[in-house]
């Protein structure tokens, strides 16, 4: 536990100074938008050599006792998390849109499993994040069952690259929606089960993009039109905004209740996502395959996260320490600060706020559903307060 506690103090002496800016304002400073910008190039021109100590796989412990949910788990870094986690022995509800595509994935993973081991136990759950019905109605299926949930990775996210402004048919940026507002319904509608699972865990996917990413809670549709909109302006906010959510769900959740909250960075992975940035950072993804992680080893952090037994004490020490965001583990699988406007408090409680009014929840509905309460949703089937 040594390097994820050193790593948590030497964090500390970094946000002192940031702390004191707490007003408000409509955008990022320049500094702040350049020292962000600088943050990605480094990224991605030494991540490579930063996570040179990791394997590749990512050698994962004995995780035969979880029940695991990875959403967005076709294809990409989801798929990746998947099989290892179920060839690692864990139990994966793979929650996806296009359930087939899923069903013909298993079955190539099985054949090329056969002979290695028990069968992989998989299953698969249709989840469509453009849609808060389906959100909701996928955690009542869930929790339905009575079981356990050890482990929900919200991996599922879109980047539009280049496209124009698209709204989904709850009436929210898609970007917002896929990338934040669904996954923070989902994980919130989740906690029964993840209660019956505890000690346990929520991975919130992120991205180092978020460094660039300013919410605006009175516009987090982005339709005022005071910030120009683009695919990157969409999704870094939407990434940002997920970061601020889990750092109030983080405090929310008191220790007693074992249920953790990390965000984590991949790394950049080697997809098509280019043509919407700087032409300097378009010229850096040109030198693939050498700084750009391939899907294997973008599902590092995650898995990383998702099982290795040190994180939920890290989480528990920065609870207890009062600090201001959930944990985030960088893509080489070290604690690691998030931007300076994720440590703006008071916008973390509003967007936390905003967020629950959008996607229909009350705002003391962590507390209910810890204390064995119902909720309503005005998404998926009607329940009683």
């Amino acid at each position: 536990m040594e390097p994820l506690i050193s790593s948590s103090q030497e964090m500390k002496r970094d946000v002192k100074e940031e702390e004191k800016k707490k007003k408000k304002k409509g955008a990022l400073g320049w500094i702040e938008w350049f020292r962000g910008w600088m943050y990605v190039i480094h990224e991605m021109l030494f991540q490579r050599i930063m996570a040179s100590h990791l394997q590749n796989p990512m050698p994962l412990p004995p995780v035969n006792d979880l029940t695991c949910i990875v959403t967005g788990s076709t294809s990409g870094i989801g798929s990746e998390i998947a099989r290892q986690l179920a060839e690692s022995g864990a139990h994966v509800v793979m929650a996806v849109r296009n359930p087939k595509a899923a069903l013909d994935l298993i079955q190539k993973w099985q054949n090329e499993w056969s002979g290695k081991g028990l069968p992989l136990n998989i299953e698969v759950m249709e989840l469509d994040l453009l849609s808060l019905d389906s959100v909701a109605r996928f955690a009542e299926d869930y929790n339905a069952r009575m079981g356990p949930l050890h482990v929900l990775i919200n991996n599922a996210g879109i980047f539009s690259i280049g496209e124009p402004q698209k709204f989904s048919k709850d009436g929210y940026e898609e970007h917002m929606q896929v990338n934040h507002l669904g996954p923070a319904l989902l994980s919130v509608l989740l906690l029964p089960s993840l209660i019956r699972g505890s000690p346990s865990r929520i991975i919130n996917v992120n991205s180092v993009m978020h460094y660039i990413g300013f919410v605006d809670t009175e516009d987090m549709n982005l339709v005022s039109r005071k910030r120009k909109y683009t695919s990157l302006v969409g999704y870094a906010s939407s990434k940002l905004a997920q970061v601020m959510f889990s750092s109030v769900l983080h405090k929310r959740l008191p220790a007693e209740s074992g249920i953790n909250v990390v965000c984590v960075s991949p790394g950049i992975v080697h997809t098509n996502v280019a043509r919407d940035l700087s032409k300097f950072v378009q010229a850096g993804y040109r030198l693939i395959p050498y700084f750009i992680f391939t899907p294997q080893e973008g599902s590092r952090s995650t898995l990383f996260a998702a099982t290795d037994p040190q994180v939920p004490e890290y989480c528990e020490l920065l609870k207890t320490d009062n600090w201001p965001v959930c944990a985030f583990l960088s893509q080489e699988c070290r604690p690691t600060n998030p931007s300076e406007e994720a440590h703006n408090v008071e916008t973390c409680y509003k967007v936390w706020e905003k967020t629950l009014e959008m996607v229909g929840l009350p705002s003391d509905v962590v507390e209910r559903l810890l204390e064995g309460g119902q909720v309503a949703c005005r998404y998926g089937a009607e329940s009683a307060d």
